[in-house]
This record gives structure tokens, C-alpha cells and sequence, in this order.
């Protein structure tokens, strides 16, 4: 007989940081009674820490495959829906049913609208731990049984320049060029009031070659964001990321159809579900699935519908340890059309350190990870920031 899942444990990681994601706190930000705050310009809550949740699934014969998801808020969340729901129902099967697993799973919450939010992300972290054993019990990277390994390494785009003003982001962002990055995408949020500036800023800085993205953020209404694309489009801009509210698509495609600049979208998408009618409406010329909300299964039917929509992937990459971000490269090793991945520097280049492998970004590539499953573990050093909550 083969293996069979027989257990499932979980952890909030909790990592202080200096300056919280994004850059210092604007005039009239403030951190609450429990360590968010609320960034003004689009009107959403982060942790000023970097947090996120982990889990750890065992086999009978004693396989451990490892798996991570969003814990930004009510990282608890995440541990009941395993303890209370999924572990009951996966206890026994065949980890190989990776995909099936995830199309059960999704089945039994659908139609109570639980089709997006905490549970896809919990069935995420399972999906990319139950890829991890797959990988090892087959003794291969998993990139190597998602359809074969179409690139040896992953070009990077630089993502945000968390510096206070903006002398200091225009040094941070020559530095990554000089280091071999040849495209940086920074905030909108971080000075609304100043985007088409610090574009402008930037381009003068790093000259015509770099590649230059802007994240909204979702911060504008459709008439106001195609306006604002049409003023920056001189200064060369590569791809405007989440210009509108994520659940206006007719906003989006307005957008993309009133600009001549590439519109880029798809950080908060939890299944093909989610991607499908944006592609069909034409809305979206890149598609930027987050390994953290999607798992290995949802990420790769998201980049195959966007490859039959003549739509390329370049995925989106967050606060995490380093666990999902690995998951990201080996699917992302696999996709027909990924021209590179997005670099979240604040963030990887001090996690990954926490991680046993040999996760890394240099000189404006990714490096693949090079063990079996995943090829990345926590570490020792990891456990000083980790809270077991459920198993």
C-alpha cells in the first residue's frame, strides 16, 4: 500500500522587522493595540511584523512535507480549519492525490461562499506541503513532476523601495541595478501624492534601459487610474499593477483597454476561478498568482489558462518565510510563458536565512532550489519565531 497522511500540525511565525512592509508610517498612520496599522492611501491593514502561518504534514511511514499560507491577520484562523475540518477528511489519503485532494476539499464550502479568503488559503498551505512529500517521496524537485523544468533559473524583478524619502528609494533602487537588476517596481502607496515624481525620478536616475513598474495598490476608481497611466506612460512604464478595486473587472478592463501600457493583476486570486473572468474580458496582460493564497495546483490552472489567453505569468511573491516562496520557483520553473518573478528584497533577504536550503536571489535572478520536494525546510533558527497552534 502507499503512504497515507496521518498528521497535521501548524505554527504562526512571527519575525520583527524595523520599518513595517512598504515603508515607514505616513502623517496620521499609527500602529494599534495589536500591531496593525492601517495604511491611509489604500486603505488597508498590515502587521508590523512579518508574520505568516506554517504547517507540517506527516505520512504513517514518516514523510514530512511542509506547506505555508498568509498570516498577515487572525493567523488562528487557518489552524482550526485544519484541525476541525481538513485533517479529519485527509487523514489516510494518498498524498500523490495532491490535486484531487484540493478539488475535494474546495467542494464542501463552496456553496456556503466560502470559495476565496482563510479556507482557500488553508487548502494552499496544504496543496504546497502535500507537493513537498510528493517531491521527496519521488526522490525530485518538484518542478520535475509539474510537466519537466523549462528554465534553470528565474529572472527577478526588484519589488518596493522602503525608504522614507525619496534621495533615499532612488539610492536603494541604483544599488539593485548596479548589483544586476535590470527592472524595479516600487509602491504607489507610499507617496500617493507624488507617483508620477518618483516615476519620473527614476527614470532619470536609472536611465531608459530599466524596466519600471508601479503597484496601485487598488487605489483608484477606473476613469481616475486611466488617466493617471496615460500621464506616466513617457516615462516608460513596463506594467501598472492593481489600479482598481479587485472585484470591479469591468473597471480593470476599461482600464487596460483606455492605456497603452500593460496591466498587470491577480496577488489576491485563490483558484482559476478567480482569473477566468478577468481573461476573458480582456482585462489583464499579465497574471501575478500568489503562491500563498493558490498552493502548487491552483498557480499552475491559473498559468495555463493565462497561456491559452496569450497571457503571460509573472508571479507575485509576499510576506512569507521563505516556504511558499520556494513553492512559487518550482511551479514557476515549470510554466510555459514567465518571463521573471517578483523580488520581495525587505522580506527574502533576511527569512530565507531562518530556512534549511538554498533559497536565494542574486544578481537579478533566482536561484532554483536544488533538493527533493520543495527543496527548503525551516531551520533551527526558525523555532525561536514560531508558535505551534493546533496538532
Amino acid at each position: 500500500m502507499r503512504d497515507s497522511i496521518d498528521h497535521i500540525e501548524t505554527f504562526v511565525v512571527t519575525i520583527p522587522r524595523d520599518t513595517p512592509y512598504l515603508g515607514p508610517l505616513r502623517a496620521g498612520e499609527s500602529v494599534n493595540e495589536r500591531g496593525y496599522l492601517v495604511r491611509s492611501s489604500n486603505r488597508t491593514i498590515y502587521p508590523t511584523e512579518d508574520r505568516s502561518v506554517l504547517i507540517k504534514v506527516t505520512t504513517k511511514d514518516g514523510a514530512v512535507g511542509w506547506g505555508e499560507t498568509y498570516g498577515l491577520t487572525a493567523p488562528r484562523v487557518i489552524g482550526e480549519f485544519v484541525d476541525d475540518l481538513i485533517l479529519p477528511l485527509v487523514r489516510g489519503r494518498d498524498p500523490f492525490d495532491v490535486s484531487a485532494i484540493w478539488h475535494d476539499l474546495y467542494d464542501l464550502l463552496r456553496v456556503r461562499g466560502y470559495d476565496g479568503g482563510f479556507w482557500l488559503d488553508a487548502l494552499a498551505a496544504l496543496d504546497i506541503a502535500l507537493w513537498d512529500i510528493c517531491g521527496k517521496l519521488a526522490n525530485q524537485p518538484v518542478r520535475k513532476l509539474l510537466g519537466g523544468e523549462r528554465r534553470a533559473s528565474i529572472p527577478a524583478y526588484v519589488s518596493g523601495l522602503p525608504r522614507a524619502t525619496l534621495d533615499e528609494r532612488i539610492a536603494l533602487a541604483a544599488d539593485f541595478v548596479a548589483q544586476g537588476y535590470d527592472a524595479i517596481k516600487f509602491a504607489a502607496a507610499v507617496d500617493p501624492d507624488g507617483i508620477e515624481a518618483e516615476l519620473a525620478a527614476l527614470r532619470e536616475a536609472l536611465g531608459p534601459k530599466v524596466k519600471l513598474m508601479i503597484d496601485f495598490h487598488w487605489m483608484f476608481g477606473r476613469g481616475e487610474a486611466a488617466a493617471l497611466i496615460r500621464r506616466l506612460e513617457p516615462y516608460g512604464l513596463w506594467f501598472a499593477e492593481a489600479p482598481v478595486k479587485p472585484e470591479d473587472v469591468e473597471g480593470l478592463a476599461h482600464v487596460a483597454r483606455a492605456v497603452a501600457t500593460p496591466i498587470a493583476a491577480g496577488e489576491e486570486w485563490r483558484s482559476v476561478h478567480d482569473a477566468l473572468p478577468r481573461l476573458a474580458a480582456g482585462a489583464v496582460s499579465i497574471v501575478q498568482p500568489e503562491m500563498g493564497h493558490t498552493g502548487i495546483t491552483q498557480f499552475l490552472r491559473i498559468a495555463r489558462l493565462a497561456a491559452a489567453h496569450h497571457v503571460a505569468t509573472i508571479p507575485h511573491a509576499t510576506i512569507g518565510v521563505g516556504i511558499f516562496q520556494a513553492a512559487s520557483l518550482q511551479a514557476s520553473a515549470a510554466v510555459d510563458e514567465l518571463p521573471m518573478h517578483e523580488y520581495q528584497h525587505s522580506i527574502l533577504d533576511r527569512n530565507a536565512a531562518l530556512l534549511d536550503g538554498d533559497l536565494a536571489c542574486e544578481a537579478g535572478a533566482y536561484r532554483l532550489p536544488s533538493g527533493p520536494g520543495l527543496g527548503v525546510a525551516p531551520g533551527a533558527a526558525l523555532w525561536a519565531h514560531a508558535e505551534k497552534i493546533q496538532g
